[in-house]
């Protein structure tokens, strides 16, 4: 499953269309003189003659059908309905239930899309996507019985889920998939809890809501959290839930609202103290402690490296690993940078051209190392900027030498201690002192290796 792998899944009836004109044919082509044409059969009649019967074929009714809806949806469900009636057993069922989903959905008709999506899944239990997309339809609808189909459905997803944990492509980091699977199965259990709550199985709701939020804290969770223990009167419990849900939530995210997961946490907080005293420090406690929890969570590349040579980094985009062993002995220049940062992008091309003026020197070697936490922003950048310089994700070399700002450039010398750091970044005299930088790291002599290693 896709990073979001829960958004609604897109169908179109052009696969349908497009499979009964390829069973169909071409239509006749219109005759240029006459553009409206009678029938053979009205022809015949004209003529006094009698036509002779012409047998139809259920590929000739299915593009029939299609084509004499024309843009109207509600013709085209009327249609496709009554050619199901007659052929319930054809062929192209599979693709006409789906589009019979992505017409009864633009008709705001939930409870007939639903209807149909339930029978691809029946037909394609392994359809994920239409899988979810019934879930969604069927807690749109309310009833009691589509909550508990859902339901069944969303345990059918997390058995997916984790079935597929072990399916791991060889392009992936083991990092990277562990992030994806944790992302899927949060996805899902915070999805079965919510359907859940709305059965009133709170009990069952509340277990999948902290599984779901103990493999990945998220708003959503704690704000059903905080729910939950508002209506078991556990006021305490409410304010840390909702705390946690206000700390998490992202503004352009549509799926917490921070306005009202605060109206929701003032409410309870005034109920257990009579005001609003105290809330602003337990809200920043709150923030900082979620925070840290949600670094923490990260595993920390590169943990046991004592020294530049033993860091392994990641070439970016690819992740394709690059060993920085054979930098030992050289001057190595990196510019900590990140996506967002907007000196960082002033400085791009400075910091380029002076690599430019070594390139043909063996002994320094210059990186440009991404410090974004979310690296997904780093290939369209990437792809945008198409930076000159070799490109690698950090991987724990900022924690190594405490970068807190960007753009911050660092001359390594060939001892491994730094002999140049610029934090920030002064256009006018940049590219000068760098450059002076780097000269006077060459100018070091190597070091002596340790007593018993030949030198290289």
């Amino acid at each position: 499953m896709a990073s979001q792998p829960f958004s609604r899944c897109a169908i179109s009836i052009l696969f349908l269309c497009a499979a009964a004109s390829s069973l169909c044919g071409q239509a006749p082509a219109q005759d240029e003189k006459n553009p409206n044409p009678l029938p053979p059969s009205s022809k015949a009649a004209a003529s006094g003659q009698t036509a002779p019967a012409k047998q139809s074929s259920p590929e000739v009714e299915l593009q029939q059908a299609i084509n004499s809806s024309g843009n109207d949806r509600a013709a085209l469900v009327r249609n496709l309905e009554a050619f199901l009636k007659e052929y319930p057993d054809s062929q192209q069922r599979p693709q006409i239930y789906r589009a019979l989903v992505e017409a009864s959905m633009q008709l705001q008709d939930n409870a007939r899309a639903a209807s149909y999506a339930e029978r691809i899944v029946a037909l394609s239990p392994d359809d994920i996507s239409m899988t979810i997309l019934t879930i969604q339809l069927l807690e749109q609808n309310g009833d009691e019985a589509a909550l508990r189909r859902a339901t069944n459905y969303a345990t059918r997803v997390l058995e997916f889920v984790e079935r597929s944990s072990s399916a791991k492509s060889p392009k992936v980091s083991q990092e990277e998939w562990t992030a994806e699977k944790n992302r899927d199965r949060m996805s899902v259990l915070t999805m079965r809890g919510r359907l859940e709550l709305k059965l009133k199985d709170t009990v069952a709701a509340q277990k999948d809501l902290t599984a779901s939020y103990a493999v990945l804290p998220s708003a959503t969770a704690a704000e059903q959290l905080g729910e939950i223990a508002e209506l078991k009167k556990d006021s305490n419990g409410a304010i840390q839930h909702y705390a946690r849900a206000f700390a998490l939530a992202d503004a352009a995210n549509g799926n917490a609202s921070r306005r009202e997961i605060r109206q929701k946490l003032g409410n309870v907080w005034r109920l257990a103290h009579g005001s609003d005293d105290g809330l602003g420090d337990y809200l920043l406690r709150t923030y900082d402690d979620a925070s840290q929890a949600s670094i923490a969570a990260k595993p920390r590349k590169n943990a046991d490296a004592h020294e530049i040579a033993d860091f392994t980094l990641r070439k970016a985009p690819q992740g394709t690993a690059f060993p920085l062993k054979d930098t030992r002995g050289k001057v190595l220049v990196v510019n900590f940078w990140a996506t967002w940062c907007s000196p960082c992008h002033v400085l791009e091309p400075s910091f380029a051209r002076v690599a430019a003026d070594f390139q043909r020197n063996p002994e320094v070697f210059f990186l440009a190392a991404n410090c974004d936490e979310d690296e997904s922003l780093v290939a369209p950048y990437l792809a945008a900027d198409k930076p000159r310089t070799a490109v690698v994700f950090a991987d724990g070399l900022d924690r190594f030498f405490t970068v807190n700002s960007f753009p911050t450039v660092m001359v390594i010398d060939r001892a491994g201690k730094i002999a140049y750091r610029s934090d920030g970044f002064e256009p006018d005299t940049f590219e000068a002192n760098l450059e002076a930088a780097v000269r006077r790291a060459l100018a070091l002599p190597r070091a002596s290796p340790p007593a018993g290693n030949p030198a290289p």
